[in-house]
Protein backbone atom coordinates (compact mmCIF):
# COMPACT_ATOMS: atom_id res chain seq x y z
CA UNK A 1 0.00 0.00 0.00
CA UNK A 2 1.05 3.45 -0.48
CA UNK A 3 1.94 5.98 1.95
CA UNK A 4 -0.11 8.67 0.38
CA UNK A 5 -2.85 9.66 2.63
CA UNK A 6 -5.53 9.58 -0.26
CA UNK A 7 -4.41 5.69 -0.73
CA UNK A 8 -6.49 4.91 2.31
CA UNK A 9 -9.55 6.26 -0.17
CA UNK A 10 -8.91 3.76 -2.85
CA UNK A 11 -11.06 0.70 -2.83
CA UNK A 12 -8.75 -2.63 -3.60
CA UNK A 13 -10.42 -5.44 -5.55
CA UNK A 14 -9.16 -9.16 -5.35
CA UNK A 15 -8.87 -10.91 -8.43
CA UNK A 16 -10.15 -8.24 -11.21
CA UNK A 17 -10.07 -8.10 -14.37
CA UNK A 18 -9.01 -11.63 -13.37
CA UNK A 19 -7.58 -13.72 -10.94
CA UNK A 20 -4.61 -12.98 -9.01
CA UNK A 21 -4.88 -9.00 -9.78
CA UNK A 22 -5.64 -7.13 -7.20
CA UNK A 23 -7.24 -3.84 -8.82
CA UNK A 24 -7.29 -0.23 -7.16
CA UNK A 25 -10.14 0.91 -7.82
CA UNK A 26 -10.14 4.77 -7.64
CA UNK A 27 -13.96 5.51 -7.86
CA UNK A 28 -14.60 5.80 -4.01
CA UNK A 29 -11.14 8.59 -3.74
CA UNK A 30 -13.35 10.27 -6.99
CA UNK A 31 -16.23 10.76 -5.15
CA UNK A 32 -14.65 11.31 -1.53
CA UNK A 33 -11.50 13.25 -2.43
CA UNK A 34 -11.88 14.53 -6.18
CA UNK A 35 -10.67 18.11 -5.32
CA UNK A 36 -7.73 17.17 -3.20
CA UNK A 37 -6.71 14.18 -5.34
CA UNK A 38 -6.79 16.92 -8.22
CA UNK A 39 -4.40 19.58 -6.20
CA UNK A 40 -2.06 16.36 -5.42
CA UNK A 41 -1.70 16.19 -9.06
CA UNK A 42 -1.12 19.57 -9.93
CA UNK A 43 1.71 19.64 -7.28
CA UNK A 44 3.51 17.05 -8.86
CA UNK A 45 4.87 20.38 -10.97
CA UNK A 46 6.41 23.28 -10.23
CA UNK A 47 4.78 26.35 -11.15
CA UNK A 48 7.55 27.47 -13.33
CA UNK A 49 7.18 23.88 -15.24
CA UNK A 50 2.97 24.27 -15.61
CA UNK A 51 4.05 28.02 -17.16
CA UNK A 52 6.08 25.90 -19.88
CA UNK A 53 2.85 23.19 -20.53
CA UNK A 54 0.25 24.54 -22.91
CA UNK A 55 -2.10 21.52 -22.82
CA UNK A 56 -2.59 18.42 -21.12
CA UNK A 57 -3.50 15.41 -23.21
CA UNK A 58 -5.32 12.56 -21.34
CA UNK A 59 -5.38 8.82 -22.54
CA UNK A 60 -8.85 7.45 -22.73
CA UNK A 61 -10.44 7.36 -20.75
CA UNK A 62 -9.43 7.69 -16.69
CA UNK A 63 -6.94 10.11 -17.80
CA UNK A 64 -10.00 12.25 -19.44
CA UNK A 65 -10.40 12.76 -16.06
CA UNK A 66 -7.34 14.08 -14.50
CA UNK A 67 -6.47 15.85 -18.15
CA UNK A 68 -9.89 17.86 -17.98
CA UNK A 69 -9.52 18.69 -14.37
CA UNK A 70 -6.19 19.91 -14.56
CA UNK A 71 -6.61 21.52 -17.48
CA UNK A 72 -9.46 23.84 -15.96
CA UNK A 73 -7.54 24.52 -13.29
CA UNK A 74 -4.31 25.65 -14.65
CA UNK A 75 -6.39 27.13 -17.88
CA UNK A 76 -4.78 24.76 -20.46
CA UNK A 77 -6.21 23.39 -23.44
CA UNK A 78 -7.28 19.99 -23.44
CA UNK A 79 -6.20 16.80 -25.62
CA UNK A 80 -7.74 13.62 -26.10
CA UNK A 81 -5.82 10.61 -26.97
CA UNK A 82 -8.55 8.02 -27.78
CA UNK A 83 -9.36 4.44 -28.58
CA UNK A 84 -10.12 3.73 -32.24
CA UNK A 85 -12.92 4.21 -33.95
CA UNK A 86 -14.67 7.09 -31.51
CA UNK A 87 -12.04 10.39 -32.55
CA UNK A 88 -12.86 12.28 -36.29
CA UNK A 89 -10.35 13.36 -38.10
CA UNK A 90 -7.71 10.99 -37.68
CA UNK A 91 -4.26 11.81 -38.03
CA UNK A 92 -1.57 8.81 -36.59
CA UNK A 93 -2.24 5.53 -34.90
CA UNK A 94 -0.51 3.66 -32.86
CA UNK A 95 -0.41 0.34 -31.88
CA UNK A 96 1.14 -1.42 -28.98
CA UNK A 97 1.39 -4.63 -26.44
CA UNK A 98 -0.76 -5.88 -23.41
CA UNK A 99 0.24 -8.49 -21.17
CA UNK A 100 -2.22 -10.20 -22.83
CA UNK A 101 -2.64 -8.96 -26.61
CA UNK A 102 -2.62 -5.80 -28.49
CA UNK A 103 -4.07 -2.27 -28.51
CA UNK A 104 -4.27 0.79 -30.62
CA UNK A 105 -4.19 5.07 -29.77
CA UNK A 106 -5.04 7.57 -32.12
CA UNK A 107 -4.54 11.37 -32.19
CA UNK A 108 -5.72 14.31 -34.38
CA UNK A 109 -3.19 16.28 -35.82
CA UNK A 110 -0.79 18.30 -33.72
CA UNK A 111 0.07 22.14 -33.60
CA UNK A 112 3.24 22.13 -32.07
CA UNK A 113 2.03 22.35 -28.42
CA UNK A 114 3.96 21.59 -25.19
CA UNK A 115 1.91 18.85 -23.44
CA UNK A 116 1.62 17.05 -20.48
CA UNK A 117 0.25 13.39 -20.60
CA UNK A 118 -1.93 12.05 -17.91
CA UNK A 119 -3.15 8.64 -16.96
CA UNK A 120 -4.60 7.05 -13.48
CA UNK A 121 -2.34 4.54 -13.80
CA UNK A 122 1.00 2.89 -14.73
CA UNK A 123 1.89 -0.66 -14.87
CA UNK A 124 3.97 -1.57 -17.52
CA UNK A 125 4.10 1.81 -19.31
CA UNK A 126 3.06 0.40 -22.60
CA UNK A 127 0.23 2.61 -22.87
CA UNK A 128 2.11 5.78 -21.83
CA UNK A 129 5.08 5.10 -23.91
CA UNK A 130 2.96 4.22 -26.84
CA UNK A 131 0.63 7.47 -26.08
CA UNK A 132 3.91 9.82 -25.76
CA UNK A 133 4.98 8.44 -28.85
CA UNK A 134 1.71 9.29 -30.76
CA UNK A 135 1.56 12.87 -29.06
CA UNK A 136 4.90 13.38 -30.94
CA UNK A 137 3.96 11.47 -34.09
CA UNK A 138 1.08 13.53 -34.56
CA UNK A 139 2.84 16.98 -33.49
CA UNK A 140 3.49 18.06 -30.04
CA UNK A 141 6.22 17.98 -27.77
CA UNK A 142 5.82 15.88 -24.94
CA UNK A 143 7.16 17.79 -21.56
CA UNK A 144 6.22 15.67 -18.97
CA UNK A 145 4.36 12.68 -17.67
CA UNK A 146 2.09 11.77 -14.46
CA UNK A 147 -0.07 9.80 -12.92
CA UNK A 148 -2.67 9.23 -9.96
CA UNK A 149 -0.97 5.55 -9.24
CA UNK A 150 2.44 4.00 -10.09
CA UNK A 151 3.02 0.22 -9.90
CA UNK A 152 6.39 0.50 -9.42
CA UNK A 153 6.64 -3.52 -9.16
CA UNK A 154 5.90 -3.24 -12.52
CA UNK A 155 8.07 -0.61 -14.71
CA UNK A 156 10.69 0.94 -14.15
CA UNK A 157 9.13 3.53 -17.41
CA UNK A 158 11.17 6.19 -18.90
CA UNK A 159 10.62 8.00 -21.67
CA UNK A 160 13.46 9.94 -23.58
CA UNK A 161 14.83 10.13 -20.15
CA UNK A 162 11.50 12.02 -18.64
CA UNK A 163 9.73 10.30 -16.09
CA UNK A 164 6.21 9.32 -14.94
CA UNK A 165 5.53 11.79 -12.02
CA UNK A 166 3.42 10.05 -9.28
CA UNK A 167 1.18 10.68 -6.67
CA UNK A 168 1.20 7.18 -5.03
CA UNK A 169 3.37 4.58 -5.34
CA UNK A 170 3.19 0.81 -4.73
CA UNK A 171 6.10 -1.29 -4.87
CA UNK A 172 4.40 -4.68 -4.62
Amino acid sequence: MSNHPLAQHLAQIPDFPKPGVLFSDISPLLKTHFVETIDAMSALFSPEEWAQIDALAGIESRGFIFAAALAFKHNKGFIKVRKPGKLPNVHASIEYGLEYGSDKLEMQKGDGSKVLLLDDLIATGGSMGAAAALCEQVGYQVVGMACLIDLKALNSFVYKEMKVRSVMQFHD
